[in-house]
């Protein structure tokens, strides 16, 4: 468990570099080119945010705010026109970007520590697994109330 809370006081340290890091990883992307109407500030602050904050997800399962900040980004990202293709790519360049960090942070020597490294690879895993899924569920709710508005109808809630 210390090396789990090691890694993630270490991510969280340098939130806002990886955030930095991020950005010109999707604005450099081919696979993300709508993402130009994504002001950058607001993504590099939404995936500093997510940095942040990963550790609560990770060592207490916080799964109700997982959703809820995934769902929110997905919607966002709708409005801004992002290809859902482009919003699961994004996502993956944040966990391959994260990776990319601990791997040169790597602080493992011996085998326990190793196990532990492996654990937080796993967790993130199944971190990022959901922030997908939750991304799209708010993507395509976010597409359906715009398809009600345009019927005449509210959105719902």
């Amino acid at each position: 468990m210390m090396i789990l809370y090691r890694l993630v006081r270490l991510i969280e340290t340098h939130s806002d570099a990886l955030a930095a890091s991020l950005l010109n990883r999707v604005h450099n992307s081919r696979a993300t080119p709508a993402y130009i109407n994504v002001p950058p500030e607001e993504l590099k602050e939404r995936v500093a945010e997510i940095y942040r904050h990963l550790g609560e997800w990770i060592m207490y399962k916080n799964e109700v705010e997982l959703e809820k900040r995934y769902r929110t980004i997905g919607a966002q990202r709708a409005k801004q026109n992002v290809p859902f293709s482009q919003l699961a790519w994004a996502i993956i360049l944040t966990k391959d970007n994260l990776w990319a960090f601990l791997k040169t942070e790597s602080i493992a020597d011996r085998p326990l520590e190793i196990l532990g490294e492996l654990e937080i690879l796993q967790l993130l895993d199944h971190f990022f697994d959901r922030a997908i899924y939750y991304a799209g569920l708010g993507y395509e709710k976010e597409l359906a109330d715009q398809a009600f508005e345009a019927r005449g109808f509210a959105r719902v809630a």
